[in-house]
């Protein structure tokens, strides 16, 4: 069966009437399925199709109106999305308030389900319980109260982080270092003066290579000051309403009700992850802090900061493994990349990306239909928005955009970046291929009866796994010289590769404190909500990170992870921990092994969320995940090094 896709506006001025007007068909058809529901007879087996109807409907409204706050050029659009996903939250939230749409769903006998549909059921009233239908009438209309207030100021919290893009003004010498191409992009104006922003094209190759610490003090200084100081006012009302919600549902703090649905389970186990993983990078992160600490002496400083690091990482690359990261940058054209990057996930899980000359919300957006090689069947839609603009989302991310149902409509992604349209540095490869691991687990997971396991459906804290799993092809010789090429057309030298990952083995143990400071202040924020948001922020990245920090500025307020995880920051360490025990069953020596590439795209990506993030790991791997694999890459010494 051929479904229909997506068909957007031709018109760039039709865009505000259509992203409405889907939207409003789509909380019409939620509204009408949830009064059917309510009308329903105790007991009938169409009860949880009723509910599935209305998810769908629901699904595919707040998969719109998220993409388009993030990515529509049009501010009214933007704002119109931000209203109508308010709407849309709000009717799920008063839908699993609903103590007769409850009443309906819990009338089901889950014996006389299959097992899909049984672990439908139970999930979805275990939501309704988590959304507080038990509780009395006062306490339904204070959490619905609560809800509406969380949607307000996450969509503010995203929005001025969005529109909060800061420009510094450097002098023209500060650019010495930096590759030709980009000076040739940041033309001084008639004072000698070049403007670098805090898009990612344009900070992190600054912060590299610039030999100027002022100015890298000054632009660093602009980049952690993103959203203040409105959203230091912003999150401090946020972390209060999160923990109302909580309380007001029976659970100790927000961390403890955000935790019962992942894979940790437990809210206390967070701060526990936390510090065991620090403790076991710290000792590794203080020797590579040492080496740092001794190229800034040699470059007239005396600190290892946020500032800096990255410049100094990069004169240790150079000058301890060999490898020079503007080098590399010749055989990173972004459209090669592109090219490889489709050619290998298509080789890799059976693949083939169809280029789809459809309309998009910018000229910049490329769309491809994905087709399962081997039958031709049509798997979906990717749209690929990869260069920065104005009040663009500016980071990287993927999103869902048509949520995929069995025989119904197929699924659609979204992948955003904010990357140059020529030379790439391999860190932005490397980010490249780990969000679109996302996208293929959207699209291939996306083929599922039951909305509630389509996609990327699984515990928040394994939907990393796949992403970091697929970094690993990003590392390789032989993956790398299919499309890494100079303008010569000559390949990435395979010595040049294995000096790469060797450089990048160097820093893994204070970049993973640092990831652990991160994941700390996402947990105590939440679970102290502390008055002075940024006092807090400090003690506790001085508390785990090992790089000193620069003052006056408030990082919590740009950090948008305090938004979409809230305190569950921590996820993406325990994924990797998942990550490297996948990636040990795949044949280092020979990646692209179709066997083992199609028994992970089965297993572990086609179920989404139909079976506990564990029960995949296990079917693929044949045993239940440990941190061996981990734990043997994080103590490694780089080959340079030992």
């Amino acid at each position: 069966m051929e479904h229909q896709t997506l068909e957007m506006p031709t018109d760039e001025g039709a865009w505000q009437e259509w992203v409405t007007g889907r939207a409003r068909d789509g909380l019409r058809d939620a509204g009408a399925g949830a009064e059917a529901l309510r009308a329903a007879t105790d007991g009938d087996t169409a009860i949880l199709q009723l509910w599935n109807d209305v998810q769908l409907a629901l699904s595919d409204v707040l998969a719109l109106t998220s993409v388009m706050t993030q990515v529509h050029p049009d501010p009214a659009v933007v704002d119109a999305a931000e209203s109508l996903e308010i709407e849309a939250r709000e009717l799920a939230t008063d839908l699993h308030l609903d103590a007769a749409v409850f009443d309906r769903l819990r009338s089901l006998d889950a014996a006389e389900l299959d097992a899909a549909a049984s672990r439908v059921l139970q999930l979805t009233l275990g939501d309704f319980r988590r959304a507080g239908v038990d509780g009395d009438p006062e306490e339904r209309d204070r959490l619905r109260a609560l809800r509406r207030r969380e949607s307000e100021l996450t969509l503010a919290f995203e929005r001025n982080i969005r529109n909060g893009r800061r420009v510094s003004q450097v002098a023209a010498t500060a650019l010495i270092g930096l590759p030709e191409d980009y000076r040739a992009d940041h033309q001084p104006d008639e004072h000698g003066l070049v403007e670098i922003s805090t898009d990612y094209p344009d900070l992190h190759p600054f912060l590299t290579h610039s030999r100027d610490a002022v100015a890298r003090q000054a632009v660093v200084h602009s980049f952690l000051n993103l959203g203040w100081p409105d959203n230091d006012a912003v999150l401090a009302v946020l972390l209060e309403v999160r923990e109302e919600i909580a309380r007001l549902l029976g659970y100790d703090d927000w961390p403890s009700y955000d935790a019962e649905v992942k894979m940790i389970a437990k809210g206390p186990e967070i701060p526990a992850f936390i510090d065991s993983l620090a403790e076991e990078a710290r000792e590794v992160g203080r020797r590579e802090i040492e080496v740092l600490l001794e190229t800034a002496r040699a470059e007239g400083e005396d600190t290892v900061d946020v500032a800096n690091w990255r410049h100094l990482m990069e004169l240790v690359k150079r000058e301890r493994f060999g490898v020079d990261g503007q080098e590399v940058r010749r055989y990173l054209h972004f459209d090669k990349v592109l090219r490889g990057l489709l050619d290998v996930t298509s080789r890799l899980f059976g693949l083939r990306y169809e280029p789809a000359d459809v309309p998009a919300w910018h000229p910049d957006v490329s769309s491809y239909d994905v087709l399962l090689e081997e039958s031709g069947k049509r798997l979906g839609r990717i749209h690929l928005d990869l260069h920065p603009r104005e009040r663009k989302f500016n980071h990287a991310a993927q999103f869902g955009l048509v949520t995929g149902v069995l025989d119904r409509q197929l699924p659609e992604g979204v992948l955003v970046c904010n990357l140059a349209r020529g030379l790439v540095t391999h860190d932005e490869v490397v980010t490249l291929f780990h969000e679109f691991g996302h996208l293929v687990h959207e699209v291939i997971g996306g083929h599922h009866p039951w909305v509630r396991f389509s996609g990327v459906a699984t515990e928040w804290d394994f939907v990393e796994a796949p992403s970091q799993l697929l970094e690993e092809w990003a590392w390789d010789a032989d993956v790398l010289r299919t499309f890494a090429t100079d303008e010569d057309g000559e390949p990435i030298p395979r010595d040049l590769v294995a000096r790469m990952r060797a450089a990048d083995e160097f820093g893994k143990g204070f970049l993973t404190c640092t990831q652990m400071a991160y994941a700390a202040i996402s947990y105590w924020l939440h679970q102290e909500r502390p008055e002075d948001l940024t006092a807090r922020v400090r003690e506790l990245t001085e508390r785990y990170s090992l790089i000193g920090q620069v003052p006056d500025t408030h990082f919590q307020t740009g950090f948008g992870h305090l938004n979409d995880y809230g305190s569950g920051y921590y996820t993406y360490a325990w994924s990797l921990v998942i990550a490297k025990d996948l990636f040990s069953a795949f044949d280092p020596d020979f990646l692209f092994a179709a066997e083992v590439a199609h028994r992970y795209r089965d297993t572990v990506l086609a179920p989404g969320g139909s079976k506990d993030a564990a029960d995949l790991v296990h079917d693929f791997l044949g045993r239940p995940y440990d941190s061996r694999a981990f734990m043997a890459w994080l103590r490694a010494t780089p080959e340079a090094e030992q």
